[in-house]
């Protein structure tokens, strides 16, 4: 499933001002969206309404914590699959229906599917890239971490 452009018009000033703010944190507070929100200007509801709407559009793939799996004892895998254009979609909807997969993109490449693994345990990286293969017959290529590098990557919307 490729996701096309936003459409023009489709975010408003507000929906650019919550990415923009959300990207750099979230309140842990017994009410996280009415803290955020009224640093935004925003009820708690309204906020809530948006960022649903924002990930209903395809404007965020998902909205919650990111959480280090390897600190917590899990791991962390970067795999990649070359797909034939016509199973693409198919193969998409597989992959992404399994739990462990936190990230997937397409790429203009012959390795064109690129997703991130994260499980409970390392020895979980390679039954579910098993499991993934039987699932799409498809092999998946396994890129483990070798070393950290912390980007702080942000998006401007």
């Amino acid at each position: 499933m490729r996701r096309a452009a936003l459409p023009e018009g489709a975010l408003d000033a507000t929906d650019r001002r919550i990415l923009n703010a959300l990207q750099e944190g979230f309140p842990i507070a017994p009410r996280p969206f009415a803290e955020a929100g009224a640093a935004l200007g925003l009820a708690e509801q309204e906020l809530i309404d948006r960022i649903a709407r924002l990930k209903e559009i395809g404007a965020v793939t998902r909205f919650g914590p990111f959480y280090d799996a390897e600190a917590m004892g899990g791991a962390f895998c970067l795999c990649a699959m070359a797909v034939p254009e016509a199973q693409f979609d198919r193969v998409t909807e597989i992959v992404n229906a399994f739990p462990e997969v936190a990230h997937n993109y397409a790429r203009s490449h012959r390795l064109n599917m690129w997703f991130v693994l994260a499980t409970a345990t390392p020895e979980e990286i390679a039954a579910t890239a098993g499991r993934i293969d039987a699932a799409t017959g498809l092999p998946v290529l396994r890129f483990p971490k070798l070393k950290e590098f912390f980007i702080g990557f942000r998006v401007t919307a």
